[in-house]
């Protein structure tokens, strides 16, 4: 058609007639450009502990500024957000921040880092990559809260300005990705592997949710390529499912469930489990790495819920035996 436009963020390849948005609902073809719409216009906006994005091993017990623009490029049935990330601008109230503004604003209130997060910050990637740069240039740091589909080049592009990213792996199965978000696996992949070479903190969420990813094998599958890629050090948190938006037909998660999961990716080499959405005694705190630690039974930070009980490290290291922790702790 003429007029018509490819974009070439994500692996969707929208190709965009006149007037029409992409997959994601943002980005839309105006007189032959492709426009971001919602740069500078984030729908949410909130003070969040840096445990709620969950990122456990980076800056623990701060606060983050955290902000969302509408649009997605998944189509999740089970989101929790689903009232902006399929929402549309035209329909949702949104503050007016350009980046300077966002990053004042994250200054005066005292905040080290930025989130990016609660829908799909690389649909709007733009406003993300733009905010990102601000940032930095006043020594705040930058969080990604993603679900990791987008391609390679544009990934390259905003990582340099990202210090920290918890990726949504939803299951290590294409043909879930495919039915039940309306994505594939291969590229939310590839950002992870990116993203560790790139020098990003990593961590990553697993929903674990009955019936559908929740199988031995299938957890044993997503761990093992965490373990054989990625290595034993990048964090993993199983989070459990509540029933909500397109898949109300299924029960919460059993914590019997996301406690197995934990126990079979500890058995499998990762040194640091976590249980989400769920008091757990051992699975909300982190341990030392080291089998032979004196003092491994106990806590090196304890948790509940988003608050910190307890942070024995020092440096960055374990006060009983001296190991480095995988981290950025101050």
């Amino acid at each position: 058609m003429t007029g018509q436009v490819e974009c070439q963020l994500c692996p969707k390849y929208c190709r965009i007639d006149p007037g029409r948005t992409g997959d994601c609902g943002v980005r839309v073809n105006r007189d032959g450009t492709l426009l971001a719409t919602t740069w500078g216009h984030p729908c949410a906006l909130h003070m969040d502990p840096i445990e709620k994005k969950p990122l456990f091993h980076f800056l623990p017990g701060t606060e983050v500024l955290s902000l969302a623009t509408v649009g997605c490029n998944l189509h999740c049935r089970n989101c929790q957000n689903w009232s902006i990330s399929q929402g549309v601008p035209e329909d949702t109230p949104a503050y007016d921040l350009p980046p300077g503004d966002l990053v004042s604003l994250a200054k005066g209130e005292g905040c080290p880092s930025v989130a990016y997060t609660y829908t799909e910050p690389l649909v709007y990637y733009e406003y993300t990559r733009d905010a990102c740069r601000a940032a930095r240039d006043v020594g705040l740091r930058n969080v990604l809260v993603t679900a990791g589909y987008i391609n390679e080049g544009p990934l390259r592009e905003l990582l340099p300005h990202v210090d920290a990213a918890n990726v949504d792996l939803k299951a290590f199965d294409d043909g879930f990705y495919k039915t039940y978000c309306e994505a594939t696996l291969r590229p939310v992949l590839r950002t992870l592997e990116v993203c560790l070479e790139l020098g990003v903190h990593l961590e990553i969420t697993n929903l674990v949710i009955p019936t559908l990813n929740d199988s031995e094998d299938g957890i044993a599958k997503l761990v093992g390529w965490i373990v054989e890629t990625l290595g034993v050090d990048v964090p993993l948190h199983f989070s459990r499912f509540q029933p909500r938006y397109r898949m109300k037909n299924l029960p919460p998660t059993p914590g019997e469930t996301l406690e197995r999961c934990r126990d079979q990716a500890l058995a499998a080499g990762l040194r640091y489990v976590y249980v989400g959405n769920l008091r757990s005694r051992d699975g909300e705190s982190t341990f030392c790495p080291t089998a032979t630690c004196p003092g491994r039974a106990r806590p090196l930070v304890r948790r509940s819920g988003y608050r910190i009980l307890d942070n024995r490290l020092e440096g960055g290291k374990c006060p009983d035996c001296g190991a480095a922790v995988y981290g950025r702790w101050e």
